[in-house]
């Protein structure tokens, strides 16, 4: 019987399914053993994000019994991560069937969610998983496992102090925080932020905004909209001008053609996914600059949902060189010497990788490695971008430039998007991020283990619980054997 006809999540429900969640977990000894000694006043680990990467990550090392852990995210419950916020694409781009933070669980999945309250009819005739239910799901999921985020609290500022880290946090729980391990799984901007051109530098605020802005789209009605960029963001963001009544929305791309292939999802493999940071400088560039260079188009559906509108247009070849405020709108001009009138600028020019923007690290961003620093490319293969991401360690963590003037970035974990480059694609995306969570959690226990080597020593030495109590078994004297070396 074929996989999708089997009822075995169908018609469950949401307490059903969370019942055989509860029940696959405890087969599996979840959660893991306790194991981690405890430091009065200090967490084992903190999570910056708790959206699907801080809620997987949580679920991985809770699975591994590190149980001192907590989950900080700054939004409201119900609002962390892009899906209700600056994510404006109707569905996902992702296949509905990925596993995504499931974790091996059957019962984690998207699928097993949908099945049991919609049914295996329903499901198939889903084509794209719709924006705001990946949300819902990922809501059930927290629930489900009951995994503690605390909301509104935002961590400022990180420094060492002795073997430990020190956070300074504001919001719902103002003051500071110890604790030995730090997690950035702050998702697509997580070790940056959004990439702002330079050409808008002299351009008053209300006349433009980035895609990754909160944007008011009802005050774009019968306005002329310029979007610089044709990536997944820049489309979204066109479709929901025009579906909010913009006169015109107008596609402004530097490349001469659209990107209509995704590099990446045709060598998405676990052997990809595995193999990838093991592989030589050389080869890891390559593949990420080839990604960046040939550019992931938008998804087909998110472009005709631009495309059928008749106001919509897009034109190649428009490389945007200065923006100049013209009365009460904006007048683009390009390096072919043309320009446009606009009444508002959306820039979908994606995010940008960038340490030094990150105010948690204080001056000691400046002292990240990055992958300029390590690695130069040959011609035709110049990044710029691709140079500024972080070049980590195996295990997730940040290296110093200058070896020790910062030792405690080795106890800092980047498990989001700026990883990719060192890593590949298993922290942010939704194709690798259990292998990825699996990952994370064997380092970070490996490091506590190896720091508390002594302790667990000692552990051992003490333990003192007897298997066998003496009655198992009565001993007898071994007899002499009277023939043994006589001669026949």
């Amino acid at each position: 019987m074929p996989l999708h006809e089997l009822p075995q999540f169908d018609g469950l429900g949401l307490s059903g399914l969370e019942a055989r969640l509860k029940a696959d977990l405890d087969c599996l000894l979840y959660p893991g053993k306790d194991w981690v000694p405890q430091r009065e006043d200090v967490t084992d680990v903190v999570i910056i994000g708790g959206g699907m990467c801080g809620m997987l990550a949580w679920f991985a090392l809770r699975t591994g019994g590190m149980h001192n852990v907590r989950v900080l995210d700054r939004s409201p419950k119900g609002r962390e991560g892009p899906w209700l916020t600056y994510a404006r694409m109707e569905t996902l781009r992702s296949p509905k069937t990925l596993t995504g933070p499931a974790f091996g669980h059957g019962a984690l999945t998207f699928q097993a969610w949908y099945r049991a309250q919609f049914g295996a009819e329903a499901w198939d005739k889903l084509d794209k998983i719709p924006r705001p239910m990946w949300m819902n799901y990922l809501q059930w999921y927290r629930d489900a496992l009951d995994i503690p985020v605390e909301n509104g609290i935002s961590v400022d500022h990180v420094e060492p102090e002795g073997d430990l880290l020190r956070l300074t946090v504001s919001g719902a729980d103002a003051g500071t925080i110890l604790c030995r391990k730090l997690v950035f799984a702050t998702g697509r901007d997580g070790t940056g932020g959004p990439n702002i051109p330079g050409f808008v530098k002299d351009l008053p605020r209300a006349l433009w905004a980035h895609s990754a802005d909160e944007i008011d789209f009802t005050t774009l009605k019968n306005k002329r909209v310029a979007v610089i960029g044709v990536g997944a963001s820049a489309v979204d963001n066109a479709a929901e001008a025009l579906e909010h009544g913009a006169a015109e929305v107008r596609h402004l791309v530097r490349r001469a053609e659209m990107p209509t292939i995704n590099k990446m999802m045709g060598i998405g493999s676990f052997g990809f996914t595995a193999g990838f940071a093991a592989l030589p400088d050389e080869w890891r560039w390559r593949f990420m600059q080839y990604s960046f260079a040939t550019q992931t188009p938008p998804p087909h559906g998110s472009t005709l949902r631009v495309s059928r509108h008749d106001n919509a247009y897009f034109h190649f070849g428009k490389e945007t060189v200065r923006i100049e405020q013209r009365g009460s709108g904006a007048e683009i001009f390009f390096a072919d010497g043309t320009s446009y009138f606009a009444d508002f600028v959306i820039l979908g020019t994606g995010f940008v990788i960038d340490p030094m923007a990150r105010t948690e690290f204080g001056d000691t961003a400046g002292n990240i490695l990055l992958w300029q620093d390590v690695y130069s490319p040959p011609k035709g293969e110049e990044n710029a971008d691709l140079g500024r991401f972080p070049y980590l360690n195996p295990d997730f963590t940040f290296r110093e430039k200058n070896p020790g003037t910062a030792p405690w970035l080795s106890s800092v974990y980047c498990f989001n998007y700026g990883a990719s480059a060192s890593l590949g694609k298993v922290s942010g995306d939704i194709p690798g991020i259990s292998e990825g969570a699996t990952w994370l959690a064997r380092e970070v226990a490996a490091k506590l283990y190896a720091e508390d080597v002594e302790t667990h020593w000692r552990e051992m030495q003490d333990y003192d619980k007897p298997e066998l109590l003496g009655h198992e078994w009565e001993p007898t004297e071994l007899e002499q054997d009277s023939q043994k070396g006589k001669v026949a």
